[in-house]
Formats: structure tokens, sequence, C-alpha cells
């Protein structure tokens, strides 16, 4: 029982330190640097120590002061650095395993949002052409639905943007502003018109042209030209205390890309 414990404790530790190896691998490159510094400056004294006594006994060899070249002083004092050049050198490795594995992981996690997205682009495909437009966009409908009623009106400040007087909801951001449809669709044909020469849009760029503020989300999220233009599913809901309330979806949705 003990043994199976054990077994059980060090399978833990192996899978937390797995999943946590670039940030150990980080802190442990961060801390190496900081002592690599610590010891090459106590190294130093001695160092100079060194290369006074080289000096000194060259002075005697050619009975007149000798300043040792560049050269001289480092094969004088070399060894002293060896246990700083030894730490700066795992440092280093760590850190740089430190950015492998991440790099490794985005690649899994961009390849597998690939897959997932291409999973859902061809359920709903095939969603429409099963159960046909009308029950498809009922769904979607009932869908948003959901999102206004998990998301009150109520508990959320509404942005008064300037550009419309109709209650909207942000199906992305789960945020309330005003707005009304032809402003929407002026803004994402001139957007879709912004795209095809900038090659992508933030979902910051929405919010700025709709008079909100950008989010951290928003910095990191956008369309790209390679995925299509942007095309906004509008969904038509009673918000709390039945207000009418347009919720702004996207049929392309924003994905994650480096630009």
């Amino acid at each position: 029982m003990k043994g199976l414990k054990l077994s059980g404790i060090m399978r833990s530790v192996t899978f937390a330190m797995k999943k946590h190896s670039p940030e150990i691998l980080t802190g442990i490159g961060i801390a190496g640097m900081i002592t690599t510094a610590v010891m090459a400056v106590r190294a130093t004294p001695k160092a100079l120590e060194l290369i006074n006594e080289r000096e000194a006994q060259m002075d005697e060899e050619e009975l007149t002061y000798t300043e040792l070249t560049k050269v001289e002083k480092v094969k004088a004092v070399w060894r002293c650095y060896i246990p700083a050049a030894i730490t700066g050198v795992l440092s280093t490795v760590c850190l740089i395993g430190a950015s492998s594995v991440n790099l490794r992981r985005n690649a899994a996690l961009a390849t597998a949002y690939t897959l997932s997205e291409t999973a859902l682009r061809e359920y709903s495909e095939k969603a429409v052409e099963v159960i046909g437009e009308k029950k498809e966009k009922a769904i979607r409908d009932a869908v948003a639905k959901d999102k206004i009623e998990k998301n009150p009106v109520g508990k959320n400040e509404i942005i008064v943007t300037g550009k419309g007087d109709y209650l909207c909801y942000d199906a992305v951001a789960g945020r309330y502003f005003t707005s009304d449809i032809d402003k929407l669709r002026k803004i994402e044909n001139e957007l879709n018109r912004r795209m095809r020469d900038e090659m992508f849009i933030s979902l910051n760029d929405f919010y700025y042209e709709i008079g909100r503020e950008g989010t951290k989300l928003g910095e990191t999220l956008g369309w790209s030209i390679d995925d299509g233009y942007i095309d906004f599913d509008f969904s038509s809901q009673l918000a709390e205390g039945g207000t009418p309330c347009l919720v702004v979806d996207y049929k392309i949705a924003p994905k994650y890309t480096r630009w």
C-alpha cells in the first residue's frame, strides 16, 4: 500500500513538473544568471590578485615594469571564471529549453484549434444541409437568447456609443452597447475594405469603429483575409424587462492570429 501511495505521489510530481516545466526552467535560468553575475563579481578580486602577481613576477625577471597584454591577462585569470561560465551556460540552456517547450505547446494548441475550427465549420455546413437554413437560424437565435439570459443587461453597464440608439449585445466580449443594424453594416463594409489592404483586422478595430474601448482579448483576436470577410450574424432578442436587443455575433469567428 505504501508503495502504491509513493508511486502515485511520484506520478503527480512528475506530471506537475512536466506541466510547469517552462516556468520552472525560466525560474532556474533567471536564478542562474543572477548567480553567474554574483560569482563573476566574487571572482574578480582573485583575478586582479593573479594579474598583479604575474606582473610582479615578470618585473623581477625583466628588471623593469611590465604590464600584461589583454591576452596574457586572460591566460592568467580564466580559471577563476570557470564556475561562473558553467553556471551561465547552464542558465542559458534552461532559458532556451523553456522557450522551446512553449513553442512546441503553442504549435500543438494551434493545430488543435485549427482541427476544432474545421470540425465546427463542417458541422455547421452539414446542419444547414440536413435541417435547412430556417431551423439552423432558429438554433442560433436560441443560443443568442441563452447568452442574453445568462448575462442580463441589469448587471452590466450599457456603453452609449453615439452611433445608434438600439440596444446591442456583443456575443464575444459579453458587453452591451448602443448602435443599429445600418451603422453596423456600414462598419462591416468599411472593415472589409480595410482588410483587403491590411490583410488583417483585429477585434479591437471593430470596437473602435463602434465607439467602444478595446480589450486585451481584442488585441489578440481578429479576422484574416485568408479566412474570408467579416460577416455579422444578427439575432433580435428581448433583454431584461422586455427591451428589444440586437445580439451581434460573427459567422466567421475572430481567431488568434500572429501578425
